[in-house]
């Protein structure tokens, strides 16, 4: 196991985790989605009319649809369906008229979920220069640059820049390129909520950039994989269990440590 792996499993376990982690992935109070004036006017006179047809209509293009129905994935990608599909559109726009109109109103601003806000806050917390050294989105000036920095832009441009200038085979965008005392550090970071499918999945993204290999280029590259979350908890958890499997130079590290490990490298 690498020592900065280790260090982040004892930080994890023996100090305020936690409360450091929260000043690089700050959770926001989950504000209720919201529907135009214009909108909740064309709901409730659909309803008052029952005419489930239009109902059904404007709901579909809304980001939340008030019924978990399975059918209703199908409609919101083929709107011509619901021409074709009367008994279906009589089926949901029954149950919806018989909801009214407060509970569908609830029912389609509900908060988002945490998870859904975690994804760009690690490159926030990036841009804000929370590492000590410039930021930039400029290629030229990341590769020309003779001292320590970091490249951040969107997943996509990063990977394209890593396939193109660094040897990066994995079709899989990045969250983290820096360079430290000439060396290019590339990886995915993640923050692990909880143990299961949908995060094992997460984890194991994040490992698979890592152990990408790297075609030869002029320039020297690390992989690396930045994971927070549950994954340091030790006991019978998958996670856990493969950080002990893991080479001396193959760095899991928490975010809250990167900083220190850079300024190693």
């Amino acid at each position: 196991m690498n020592i900065w792996t280790q260090k982040s499993i004892d930080l994890a376990t023996q100090s305020n985790y936690l409360d450091l982690l929260y000043r690089i992935y700050p959770m926001s109070v989950n504000l209720r989605r919201e529907l135009t004036q214009s909108t909740q006017d064309e709901i409730r006179k659909h309803l008052d009319n029952k005419d489930g047809k239009k109902l059904l209509d404007i709901l579909l293009k809304q980001e939340i649809f008030p019924i978990k129905d399975s059918y209703v994935a199908y409609l919101k990608r083929d709107k011509t369906a619901i021409n074709r599909n009367p008994a279906t559109v009589s089926r949901l726009s029954g149950m919806l008229i018989e909801m009214g109109f407060d509970e569908i109103l609830n029912k389609t601003t509900v908060p988002k979920e945490t998870n859904r806000q975690i994804g760009p806050l690690f490159k926030k917390w990036i841009s804000n220069g929370a590492l000590g050294v410039p930021v930039t989105d400029d290629i030229d000036c990341f590769l020309q640059y003779q001292d320590n920095i970091v490249f951040n832009a969107s997943d996509k441009v990063m990977e394209n820049f890593a396939k193109t200038h660094l040897g990066y085979q994995h079709n899989k965008g990045l969250d983290f390129i820096a360079k430290f005392n000439q060396t290019i550090i590339i990886g995915e970071a993640k923050f692990l909520t909880d143990f299961g499918g949908h995060q094992n999945a997460q984890f194991n993204d994040a490992i698979a950039t890592m152990k990408a290999p790297l075609k030869a280029s002029k320039y020297k590259v690390k992989t690396i994989a930045i994971l927070d979350g549950v994954l340091y908890i030790s006991g019978k958890n998958k996670m856990f269990s493969e950080l002990k499997n893991f080479s001396d130079d193959q760095v899991i590290i928490t975010a809250v440590l990167l900083r220190d490990y850079l300024f190693s490298v």
